[in-house]
């Protein structure tokens, strides 16, 4: 009887670490309850179907110990070969999902653009740099099916929201897998800096706090990792200056290497603009110009 319950004792153990209970604090929804209060105006942007877009969701792109991975697929209809847009969520590292990105996906697919809308791993599950990896990992099996998907290989582009922006950013600088552009939508660019407010959630995901995990802190932020063959950056920003914290000091390294930048400034606006109108049609305006620049021209 001794073993039997030591045997049961461990499958309880191990059954309550291998099981992740998701985050659902970011979604939609919440962030209109909480956006609305100073925002009355604020409707949310909804999808839609667009005969232009051909949709095909939960695609598996990457398998971890047995855990699925996967993206969303928003295909401009035709089979020419198009610059494709790779779009990262947000949600502190621990919460969200790729469908927030639906309407964006939309509206720059519709443009001549091949949209794919990424889940990755998040902090409950896995520290960094899984999530980073998992954008990688996306990246290469984009790239290895890129007669499937219709995808022009030399011109693909990130882009991130919040979390997801700053996820972008490494990406563009640390991890530059030939990426063409980098669209950053109010995602810090450096940890530990005067204007940044990353504390718990940046810590969860990063593993420590800075003083636990300084180098963990210094190697996550885009700003650290700048160089010569860091890509054309857009910035679109509220007036939120923790949500850009690093960007001024990035946008100066990026110049002495005569990167293109370029800061839009979407005013008077809640952290999480792109999700509501008035602001979105402003917001891809600057997405769809500064892609047609980068990929197309």
């Amino acid at each position: 009887m001794k073993y039997l319950y030591c045997f049961l004792g461990v499958l309880i153990f191990n059954f309550g670490f291998s099981q992740v209970t998701k985050d659902t604090s970011y979604t939609i929804n919440s962030e209109y309850k909480k956006q609305i209060k100073k925002f009355p105006f604020i409707e949310i942007v909804q999808p839609k179907p667009n005969k232009l877009v051909v949709e095909k969701n939960d695609i598996i792109y990457k398998t971890v110990l047995n855990r699925a991975i996967h993206l969303d697929a928003y295909l401009f209809n035709s089979r020419t070969v198009l610059p494709t847009v790779i779009l990262l969520h947000g949600g502190g590292w621990n919460s969200g999902n790729k469908s927030m990105m639906q309407p964006l996906a939309q509206e720059i697919a519709s443009k001549g653009y091949h949209c794919f809308a990424l889940e990755y791993r998040f902090a409950d599950e896995a520290i960094y740099p899984a999530a980073i990896e998992d954008v990688v990992s996306a990246i290469h099996y984009l790239v290895d099916n890129a007669n499937e998907y219709a995808i022009d290989t030399r011109n693909i582009a990130v882009l991130g929201c919040s979390s997801g922006g700053q996820m972008a950013s490494l990406i563009g600088t640390k991890f530059n897998q030939n990426i063409k552009a980098i669209v950053n939508l109010d995602g810090i660019l450096a940890f530990h800096h005067p204007e940044s407010q990353e504390g718990k959630a940046a810590s969860h995901w990063l593993g420590g706090t800075y003083e636990q995990k300084p180098n963990v802190w210094y190697d996550a932020s885009a700003l650290s990792h700048v160089n010569k063959n860091t890509p054309p950056f857009l910035f679109i920003n509220s007036q939120h200056e923790r949500f850009h914290a690093g960007r001024d000091e990035m946008v100066a390294k990026m110049k002495t290497f005569n990167i293109d930048v370029k800061i839009e400034t979407i005013h008077d606006s809640p952290h999480t603009f792109w999700l509501f109108h008035p602001w979105f049609e402003k917001t891809t305006n600057y997405i769809v110009t500064f892609l047609d620049e980068k990929l197309k021209s």
